[in-house]
């Protein structure tokens, strides 16, 4: 229940201390389209009912403890549940209580991963996933903050309770939501980061600048810290030049999109573009003297393990440890 969870230390955060920190890539498409695995929605939540799902997100996490623990990194397990929500759960058949026992489920496998990688990565953290309530590329109506904390608070509280350590909503396209989100987020106990999306101009899909976002949730609901996510480099950059100013030490993570196209054009797309993965690493780059306090780099749509490699200029070839795990 709301306010029953003991509100987690949010410094003892490492990311928050600077820590190096290795997260995924772009889970959906990286299983839709180099795995042959069918996501109704764009949904993995679901992948948690079977031991062969299971297995395949386990092995699709390997891959990134192997990266972080070449790169001597951090690693953030970001939980399989961007769409455990009640509007996506809906359409999926999933009740309520069904989407509550996903999460739990979710977050139960990632802390046993992050049992089995402590041994030899220092610094695991376990994220709960959120997404909007409605879709990253294409947001349609905007919520009210206290609409918000109300969609949302269902599944932060099933997350909290089944201990996460803290909770990352992703692909927010407006500031209502984001508010709305920290709230309930600050309601059931959890430390909480918010991930704005941008379009090829550097703006949220709502209009409004990365940087009057960040500050207006900020001077209303401030979470522990922001990032940036499905976006390529070429669509961050405008955000982060066009207006300067300390809100840029806000920015923790970053996960970028393979591709320099638009949302639009991603979303009508029927093939993958993932770009090239050492061209997304060299822009990657290019940003990080603009993002002062930047810690945790990943991946969003497109990307796979490579391009997450690359941007922590460790080699390909790591990857195949992931089978020593």
């Amino acid at each position: 229940m709301a306010g029953s969870t003991t509100q987690k230390a949010a410094p003892a955060l490492p990311q928050l201390q600077g820590r190096s920190t290795v997260t995924d890539g772009g889970m959906e498409t990286d299983l839709i389209f180099h795995h042959g695995v069918d996501l109704p929605h764009f949904a993995a939540f679901p992948l948690l009912e079977t031991a062969q799902g299971r297995l395949l997100l386990t092995d699709y996490y390997d891959r990134y403890a192997a990266i972080a623990g070449r790169a001597g990194a951090g690693l953030m397990l970001e939980s399989p549940t961007w769409r455990a929500n009640p509007d996506w759960g809906d359409l999926l058949g999933y009740s309520q209580h069904a989407l509550a026992r996903a999460n739990a489920a979710a977050i139960a496998l990632l802390a046993q991963l992050k049992e089995r990688y402590s041994a030899t990565i220092t610094d695991v953290i376990v994220s709960g996933m959120i997404g909007p309530r409605g879709d990253g590329y294409r947001p349609g109506h905007r919520m009210a903050p206290a609409a918000a904390a109300a969609y949302h608070r269902p599944q932060l509280e099933a997350l909290a309770r089944a201990g996460a350590d803290m909770v990352t909503a992703y692909t927010l396209t407006d500031t209502g939501e984001a508010i709305g989100i920290v709230h309930a987020a600050r309601d059931v106990g959890l430390p909480v980061a918010v991930s704005f999306t941008v379009e090829t101009d550097g703006r949220l899909p709502s209009g409004a600048t990365l940087a009057q976002a960040i500050i207006h949730v900020d001077d209303t609901a401030p979470p522990e810290y922001f990032l940036i996510n499905c976006a390529h480099p070429t669509h961050v950059e405008p955000a982060l030049t066009t207006t300067t100013g300390s809100w840029r030490e806000r920015i923790v993570g970053i996960r970028y999109n393979a591709s320099a196209k638009s949302h639009a054009e991603l979303d009508d797309a029927t093939e993958l573009d993932d770009g090239d993965p050492q061209l997304l690493a060299t822009a990657h780059h290019r940003l990080t003297p603009l993002l002062p306090r930047l810690s945790i780099v990943g991946g969003c749509c497109g990307t796979d393990a490579r391009h997450v490699a690359s941007m922590w200029n460790v080699d390909h070839a790591c990857i195949a440890e992931a089978q020593a795990w």
